[in-house]
């Protein structure tokens, strides 16, 4: 029976890449990729060869029993995401479920993941803390920021540049005006940089400055 390896990549800085993360993707049989054309440019910087599929929220419930078949064949396949981390906020849940069932050996590597580096940065407490990625867009968001202003733990979110200021407003009206909050954007990319401050404070920053690139949104819990 082969393996499956869930491989980090590099989430701006294409230095970050591990050596053993390049030694896996070298070796395996198959890599899945979340958008082979994206990845494709961080495979030929490297000189890895290893022949891509495509493998995304828009095909991973069709393609997953496949997958595992040539697992159990004997193919090792490493599996990566556009960015950082299988499986945090990208595709790789369901093949590793699967393959877990299956009785098939799956080996995450450590690596980056965007959020860790926002968290540690923020200045906000790092010992107890709650990932909830990105909040629904509109059924039940309502009903997650309420639950949410209760939570003593620092909460991490994931936003786009285009709804981040509608969040802090959000923020504002379900967390309070002064409560803690951090945003990093274009996390170890040329332009990174994290702005701190209370709920107003950011709200304000990025009304007169809007934001450009990916951003990591750390808020402090209620006290």
């Amino acid at each position: 029976m082969g393996k499956l390896y869930l491989v980090p990549t590099p989430i701006g800085n294409l230095k970050d890449m591990t050596f053993r993360a390049i030694e896996v993707l070298e070796k395996a049989d198959l890599i899945l990729a979340e958008d082979t054309r994206t990845s494709g440019k961080l495979l030929k910087h490297y000189n890895i060869t290893t022949h891509m599929q495509s493998h995304h929220m828009h095909n991973e419930h069709k393609t997953t029993d496949a997958i595992v078949q040539k697992i159990q064949s004997g193919d090792t396949i490493a599996l990566i995401s556009d960015a950082g981390t299988p499986s945090i906020s990208d595709p790789g849940f369901l093949l590793t479920r699967a393959c877990v069932e299956a009785g098939i050996e799956v080996d995450c590597l450590p690596g980056p993941t965007a959020f860790v580096p926002a968290l540690v940065n923020s200045g906000l407490p790092s010992d107890k803390f709650v990932f909830e990625g990105f909040l629904p867009v509109k059924k039940g968001r309502q009903t997650r920021l309420l639950l949410l202003s209760e939570d003593t733990r620092t909460i991490i979110f994931y936003e786009s540049p285009h709804k981040l200021l509608k969040t802090l407003k959000q923020f504002v009206e379900y967390f309070g005006a002064d409560r803690p909050v951090s945003v990093s954007r274009e996390l170890t990319k040329l332009h990174e940089e994290t702005i701190r401050g209370t709920v107003s404070e950011v709200a304000a920053h990025f009304e007169s400055k809007p934001p450009k690139g990916e951003l990591v949104v750390i808020v402090g819990g209620k006290k």
